[in-house]
């Protein structure tokens, strides 16, 4: 793997030193038909890069925005109870402990089908979602949840104060560690919050994924991966300090991070903690991510032999939960149907659609038995307990579960 000429972190001015390639991927979310999937050839080298200046771990090449969040947007939060249940938590959070004022404004980046922002509705509280993906937003629009059709950015921040005034929160949930553009975003942030406004929103923790070696956290969508110390270089640019962080258990492993006006609000004991953990855990150094690659590396292997033993005796496998995780693993090692014959899914619009780059079918959750296959790797291991407690009569015919992470590993 070689760093592209004129590589610059998108956060500072420093040069991040790449540290590990997951191979030439295709679009995580592009699953299509078949016959459409095997003629779009699209593919950019999925490469992982630690910048030493301000410790942000970031992809070295990502596709155009358009690319992946269009018309065709391939997951709705709403399909997921645990999120559902999650969300509902989140927005209750944000209500009792940062909303002041007689008549508060919630604004919600990424709002997808207006999952979280339905709480918001419930309890008659002004909210606004921002959600590129039109297919999503119009599910969103059609609950009647106000939402703009647009990438966030200084120009939407403008315009929804306009309409609407001042915001007292900024949300957003797995959607900031998209934007390779984040400095527009919070200028943005910057117009849209009050004085005493705050920004709530929630990432995959690159703690969490260090000590996991959870790489399928690495894909085009996931431009950064983030820590309280990137985090806080982002946000200190543009007069936001962190006052809060709080670790979630959604998506194998979350960050909430919680921030305000530099010195608008007392910081939390959390911060300090968590900034000390991620210090200790040495979470900016170079070198830690190169050994988090080799790691990467002796997993892929591993599950690899492990199909192939399976093949070779005869045993049936599929996948559960075609995710945009699952592209990463399923393209980094080289699986496909000759290994995995289908993938159950509860996500209507893929069903009928292949994995992207290995086309393996994506069947519905039905399809999945009876009669069961003999094993099934759990690709949406982040929702293992929500799949587990659906799929009892899975294991109690014998069906045995196979994980990846922190090991690759057969389970009942």
């Amino acid at each position: 793997m070689s760093e592209p000429a004129g590589h610059r972190c998108r956060i500072c001015t420093g040069t991040p030193v790449p540290v590990h390639s997951f191979g030439m991927q295709p679009i995580a979310n592009a699953f299509r038909p078949a016959a459409v999937s095997a003629a779009d050839t699209y593919r950019f080298e999925l490469a992982v890069s630690v910048c030493p200046q301000c410790g942000t771990v970031q992809l070295i090449d990502q596709p155009d925005r358009e690319q992946m969040f269009h018309g065709e947007y391939a997951f709705f939060t709403g399909t997921s109870r645990a999120m559902t249940e999650h969300f509902a938590r989140f927005a209750a959070w944000v209500r009792d402990e940062h909303l002041r004022g007689d008549d508060p404004l919630v604004v919600e980046i990424g709002s997808n089908d207006g999952t979280l922002l339905a709480n918001f509705q419930q309890w008659n509280i002004r909210h606004v979602g921002v959600e590129p993906s039109a297919n999503v937003a119009r599910a969103a629009q059609a609950r009647g949840i106000p939402t703009e059709v647009r990438f966030f950015d200084a120009d939407a921040a403008r315009a929804i104060v306009a309409t609407h005034g001042q915001a007292s929160a900024f949300i957003a949930a797995n959607v900031m560690c998209h934007i390779p553009y984040l400095h527009s975003v919070v200028e943005g942030i910057d117009l849209l919050l009050g004085e005493d406004g705050i920004v709530a929103f929630e990432d995959p923790y690159a703690g969490d994924v260090l000590a996991k070696g959870s790489y399928d956290q690495f894909y085009d969508e996931h431009v950064f991966l983030f820590s309280l110390h990137s985090v806080a270089a982002v946000f200190a640019r543009h007069g936001f300090e962190l006052v809060d962080v709080q670790p979630q258990m959604t998506h194998g492993g979350s960050m909430r991070y919680v921030l305000a006006r530099t010195g608008k609000r007392t910081p939390t004991a959390a911060v300090r903690e968590y900034l000390d953990r991620e210090v200790a855990q040495r979470i900016t150094d170079p070198a830690r991510w190169k050994e988090f690659g080799r790691r990467c590396e002796a997993s892929k292997q591993a599950l690899v032999s492990l199909l192939r033993d399976l093949k070779a005796a005869g045993k049936t496998v599929a996948g559960y939960a075609a995710t945009s995780k699952s592209t990463t693993i399923l393209n980094y090692c080289g699986i496909g149907p000759d290994l995995i014959a289908f993938i159950s899914d509860t996500t209507p619009i893929k069903h009928g659609t292949v994995t992207p780059g290995t086309g393996i079918p994506v069947v519905p959750r039905a399809a999945f038995g009876p009669p069961y296959p003999d094993y099934a790797v759990l690709f949406g291991w982040n929702h293992e307990t929500e799949i587990r407690a659906k799929e009892q009569e899975f294991v109690a015919g014998g069906g045995r579960w196979i994980r990846f992470f922190p090991d690759v590993e057969i389970v009942s």
